[in-house]
């Protein structure tokens, strides 16, 4: 692993500890404060923490799952089971976070309650907010050069470290539930509608389950394979280039293995007068250069291919004619 990719991993994973922490003290003071008010939109929150809190352990088990080293039944590594976590964790968000302050806000609004002593909750969303704003500066500082480079959404698109931005992104909505939170609270207390409470925890519901849907999908597609930043693919075409009796690198797949692993299978035209011994030497020069310049390639797969059967088979494969 390259030394950036494992800066990036190091600060990834202290964002999702710092998202922990900060979510282990809002969960319990929300949880002692629904209990205390009997606040909906308390209880939504109490929830939402709870399951942030959750899905920080699970990030952290899917890092220490994904390092595990090659064998051979996984002979490419276990770097997938982070994007496997990640999935489950957009999944809880959703099952758990939304449909339960979903359920709750219908409840309430069927069967109102005033909230009791909303003071409480004001403290408590006061605390909630520093906790999470924490935290959510600790994920933004993470991901905020992509951001600049980018725009944040489409560094969120082109992010092949989705715990990064599952932070950002819980965070977020748990800053953006907080606020929703205080004003259904302010809302029901000063005008004696408590049905104000139900609607603010349905407010929750829906963004949580928008939060989890793009999670959820960004997640999948990394599950399903996704190919590597097309920056690193220019790069190895033009070192394959550069090599000893290489006529032309026809073109290059690769496929996204974890945040700092990559697998990567080149097509290459030889010269027609590389003996088998030349050509074979050829391919270790080429992997070895390959690996020099971007240590993150954990295989690389060269094969000896003409132009007109690369164009072919692509097309076959593709059903196009782009080369």
């Amino acid at each position: 692993m390259s030394d950036a990719g494992e800066q990036a991993r190091s600060s990834t994973k202290i964002a999702v500890y710092a998202a922990l922490i900060g979510n282990i003290l809002v969960a319990v003071t929300k949880i002692g404060a629904a209990l205390w008010t009997g606040s909906s939109s308390m209880t939504s929150e109490a929830v939402h923490s709870v399951v942030d809190t959750s899905n920080e352990a699970l990030l952290l088990y899917g890092y220490r799952r994904a390092n595990r080293p090659p064998n051979e039944a996984h002979p490419l590594g276990h770097g997938r089971e982070l994007y496997f976590w990640s999935f489950i964790v957009a999944l809880l968000i959703f099952a758990l976070g939304a449909g339960v302050s979903f359920y709750q806000g219908v409840m309430h609004i069927l069967w109102p309650r005033p909230i009791d002593d909303p003071m409480v909750s004001y403290i408590v969303l006061g605390l909630s907010f520093l906790f999470e704003g924490a935290s959510w500066l600790v994920a933004l500082r993470r991901v905020r050069a992509d951001g600049r480079r980018y725009g944040y959404y489409e560094a969120f698109v082109r992010s092949k470290d989705p715990p990064a931005f599952v932070v950002l992104l819980e965070d977020s909505a748990a800053l953006i539930g907080i606020v929703i939170a205080a004003a259904a609270t302010a809302a029901a207390a000063l005008l004696e509608q408590p049905v104000w409470d139900g609607v603010g925890s349905i407010l929750i519901g829906v963004l949580l389950g928008g939060t989890s849907i793009a999670l959820a999908r960004e997640s999948k597609s990394l599950l399903i394979g996704e190919p590597a930043d097309p920056e690193l693919a220019r790069s190895i075409i033009a070192l394959a280039r550069r090599s000893p009796g290489v006529l032309r690198a026809n073109g290059l797949l690769t496929v996204q293995l974890s945040p700092t692993e990559v697998v990567a299978a080149l097509s290459v035209e030889f010269s027609d007068d590389r003996r088998a011994n030349e050509i074979e030497q050829s391919v270790v020069a080429i992997e070895h250069d390959i690996r020099k310049h971007h240590p993150e390639v954990a295989a690389i797969f060269i094969k000896p291919q003409t132009e007109a059967r690369y164009r072919r088979v692509r097309a076959d494969r593709f059903r196009d004619d782009e080369p």
